[in-house]
This record gives C-alpha cells, structure tokens and sequence, in this order.
C-alpha cells in the first residue's frame, strides 16, 4: 500500500468537508435550498480541489445536473480535480460522439480504468479493448445472431409474456386496492428471460410471491458502486476498497454472490452434460460456448465463459427492465399516445385467440411492421436511455470536432442521457415524450444517426443484443399495454437512482386495471 495516496486522501477529505460545511451554513442562511435543487451543476473551478464540491452537493440530481451543465456550456464541459489527477472530459456533442466512437475509434477505448471499475465484469466483452474485444465481439456475433437464436429470443419473449407477466398483471389487478412496483416486476421478468437466454435456466422470479432474489439485489449494489467510482477519484475509492468501507464493502459481497451463481450455474450444465452428453440442439448461450470447440481448448475455458455469460446476463437484465419501466412511465402520464398505440394494435388483437379468459399476447412478426410502437419505443430510449453515461480513455493527445483538447491520460464522460434533452440536437420540444418525431411525412421510419440516437451505442461498439432487446420490448409492451391500464399512484416520486444503469430511485408503483373493466366503467 503506497501511504501517499492514503495521505492524500484524507487531505483531500479535510478540504471536502470544510467546502460542504460552509455551503450547508450559507444553505441554512438563505433559505434558498429548493431554488438551488433546480440549477444545473456549479461552474465554479476551485482551487486543488476543482469541481468536487459541485459533484459532491448535487449528488442527489447528478443526471439532470450535468445535463444543465452541459446545456449551458454548448454541449461541453472541461472537469478536474488537479490534487488527485482527476481530469475529465464532458460531452453530449453528436459530432464528438461520431469523432470519438467511431472516426478515432482507436484512439478512445474503454481502458485500464474502466476495467478497474467494472472490476465484477471481469475479463469480458464490455471491459475489453484492443484483439481480446474483437475476439470475443466476434465469438458472441456469430452465436447471436443465428436464425435459431433469433427464433429462441422470438419465443422466449411470447412465453414468458403468456405465462409469466400476464398472470402476475391480473393477480394484481384482481387483488382489492392491491398496487405493485412495476419496476421491480420487469426487473424480476428480465432476470428470468435473460437468464433463460444465456443460461438455458429460468429461475422463476416473476412468481405470484415474488422470492428473494439474492442476485438482483447484488448487481444493484455493484451497478451503485460503479457509478460513484465514475464521479469518486479513483484515490479515494481504492482505498475504501481497501479499508473494506462504505458502497466498497457492499461490493465486495456483492462480487461473492454474482460469482457464487455463475460458478454454481456453469457446473450444474457441465455435469449434466458429462452424464448425458452434450445437447447439440439447445439454444442457449451457455450451451453455445460449452459445445464451441475453439472455447473448449481454451485452457481458461471457465473462465471465459464466467465473464462472457456474465456480461451477457447483465445486460440484458438490465437494460431492457429499465427500458420497460420508462417506457410504462412514460405511457401512463401520455395518455394520447397511449391511445395511438392501441389503435394500432387493435386489427391485430381483433384476429387473436385470448388466453387465460380474455387476455391476448402477440408474437414477435406480428408486431414487427408496426410503425407507431417502434417509434415510441425509440423516443423511450432517447429519453431514458438504459446506460446513461458512457465511459472512454484518452490514449493520445487529440482535438475534438469541438474544438477542445483531450490528452493522455483524461477520461471522457458520454452523457447519453443528456443527449435526448438538449434543444440543439433535438429542437425545442427535446423533453417531450412524441414518438411523431420518428415518423418522416411519408409515414415512414425517419433514420436518425447512433451518434444522436446513442441508445444502443454507436461505432464498431454498437450493442450486439439491439435486436433482442427491441424484440424483448415489443411483445411485452404490447401485452401489458393492450391487457392492462397502468396508473402511478398519486403521490409515488419517479426520479433516476444514482446507477450507472438507469433504474428509477423509488421504483414505479402503479395500480392495473384489465382494459376490459375500464371500458365497461367508462360506458356506465
């Protein structure tokens, strides 16, 4: 342990402390807290300590603060902390999207640093750079995006939707004056899809009871530590790591449990493969790689395949349930589009068998042409893209298409989120939910470019599961949405958690009416 650094953290405290003491008293003065919540981040430059106490004040609106920051600083904004060699650099700028993902792709990649913070995703595809992504980038390619996997995401998604999300929605709304976290039941139904997905294996979350989820609420304690080691030296968070205190002592634990359901998974299939040989026809992904031959002579075989799995896992879980949640969020505050959506559904539903008494599910290709569900889709994630931020290092000294200068060295903060909420990229009704905007006069698709559309990300990084997810999404919003009316409780507080993944602070909780009885109510 190098005793410098511990010393400098600790000044580095002393002088935090004095700045957060001084603004509480002036807060206390004048009064003034609730004006002061609704401005963007302070510009103020402080002397070693720079923009920290800005940061370390605003911590609780961080997503929406940088996003006034960013709005005031024309799409840019130069951040550091010169005592701890904090530099960074953040943009919402399309052009410097374009520039950094894609023209100068080699240039920016994810780096030792960010390996370093998503240390729980180990060796695999999101933490790689360089021949090791590619690799792996290449390996998860070729098994996604067969037709048979395709055709196994297709009927996954309508299987759980029938017998999984329905249910659990109608056990709901039966219940008197029950209500439910909307949130948490995506979470639960994403879990059990991805892990289906990857690992041939539904857990069986989404259970009328809803179990305990160990692993859930690990990756929410990791995906928190995550995000503050991007906004925390990373001084100061190697030695909470090492004292074994605070959000890296939850880690820690949390790391056990995701390694502990991994392993346990992998050598559950390893064994029933070794007794009754290995399921050629089984589309999973867990299969896929145990039967590769190439990742089988590979002598760290387990391992690889913990941290591909794993990564895989993740970002399907979460992704695509936080998807989901702004997307009903956003659904039920916009009752318009709510009702464009059902019209658009309706021919459809009109050719359907229910299931369970009067409920309808609809597969993946009857959805697919639908122009008016893809475009609503879309404008969610334009708004609450999943990973709100995106994380690159600086290997050489490079200038920007907006003028500013980055070196070796600096980290660049990608603020997705910000991106859908900025006038000059998206006109003066940038934070209004208007699935029109994708929608050309013609009445077709508007193509808009991943460097303003960054929801999947953009460059040779684009997100291999885009597909998937957009399926995943589909047949469960038409489901849920043509079944059921969702209403967020009077009062309920819908805000972004500190995450490095775009999950809601207080969940989503919501009252479910069947559509049924909420026509019959209406005519009476």
């Amino acid at each position: 342990m190098d005793w410098f650094f511990v010393l400098q953290f600790f000044m580095s405290s002393l002088c935090l402390l004095g700045i957060i003491l001084h603004r509480y008293r002036a807060l206390q003065k004048t009064n003034k807290t609730k004006q002061r919540r609704r401005r963007p981040l302070g510009l103020t430059q402080w002397p070693i300590i720079g923009v920290v106490p800005a940061i370390v004040s605003n911590i609780h609106r961080i997503f929406d603060g940088v996003t006034g920051l960013l709005a005031l600083s024309d799409l840019n904004y130069q951040c550091r902390f010169w005592f701890a060699g904090f530099r960074y650099f953040i943009t919402c700028d399309p052009a410097n999207v374009r520039h950094i993902f894609t023209s100068n792709f080699e240039n920016y990649p994810k780096g030792d640093a960010f390996a370093q913070m998503f240390d729980i995703l180990g060796g695999g595809i999101f933490n790689s750079d360089g021949e090791r992504w590619r690799r792996q980038r290449t390996k998860a390619q070729m098994l996604m995006t067969t037709p048979r996997y395709r055709a196994f995401v297709e009927r996954s998604s309508l299987e759980k939707a029938e017998k999984s999300v329905l249910p659990f929605l109608a056990h709901v709304a039966d219940t008197a004056g029950a209500s439910c976290d909307l949130q948490d039941v995506f979470m639960r139904w994403s879990f059990d899809t991805t892990s289906n997905l990857v690992y041939g294996v539904d857990p069986g979350c989404l259970a009328i009871g809803l179990p305990v989820v160990p692993f859930a609420r690990a990756m929410d304690d990791a995906l928190r530590t995550v995000f503050l080691r991007h906004i925390i030296p990373m001084t100061c968070w190697k030695v909470m790591r090492w004292l074994d205190i605070g959000h890296e002592r939850k880690n820690a634990a949390a790391q056990r449990t995701t390694d502990s359901f991994v392993a346990a998974t992998i050598a559950s299939r390893r064994a029933a493969y070794k007794k009754q040989g290995a399921d050629k026809s089984a589309a999973d992904l867990l299969s896929s790689f145990i039967c590769d031959e190439e990742v089988a002579d590979d002598p760290d075989a387990d391992a690889y395949i913990r941290d591909m799995t794993l990564n895989l896992l993740v970002a399907g879980r979460d992704a695509t349930s936080s998807a989901l949640s702004w997307f009903f969020y956003l659904l039920a505050t916009n009752p318009r589009v709510e009702q464009k959506l059902l019209e658009e559904l309706a021919p459809i539903a009109s050719r359907k068998k229910p299931i369970a008494g009067s409920m309808v599910a609809f597969e993946a290709g009857e959805l697919k042409n639908l122009l008016y569900l893809h475009a609503a889709v879309c404008e969610c994630l334009r708004l609450y893209p999943s990973l709100p931020m995106e994380h690159k290092a600086v290997v050489a000294r490079d200038v920007l298409p907006s003028g500013h200068e980055v070196r070796p060295g600096d980290k660049i903060l990608v603020f997705n989120y910000s991106m859908g909420r900025m006038k000059r990229v998206w006109g003066p009704d940038c934070r209004e939910f208007k699935p029109e905007r994708w929608i050309s006069d013609d009445g077709k698709l508007r193509y808009v470019p991943s460097n303003k559309f960054v929801a999947f990300n953009s460059g040779p990084r684009t997100c291999l599961g885009k597909e998937m997810v957009l399926v995943q999404m589909k047949v469960t919003v038409a489901a849920v949405a043509w079944n059921f009316a969702v209403e967020v409780v009077p009062g309920h507080v819908v805000e972004p958690k500190l995450s490095i993944l775009l999950h809601m602070k207080n969940g989503l909780l919501v009252r479910v009416k069947r559509r049924s009885e909420v026509v019959m109510s209406k005519q009476q």
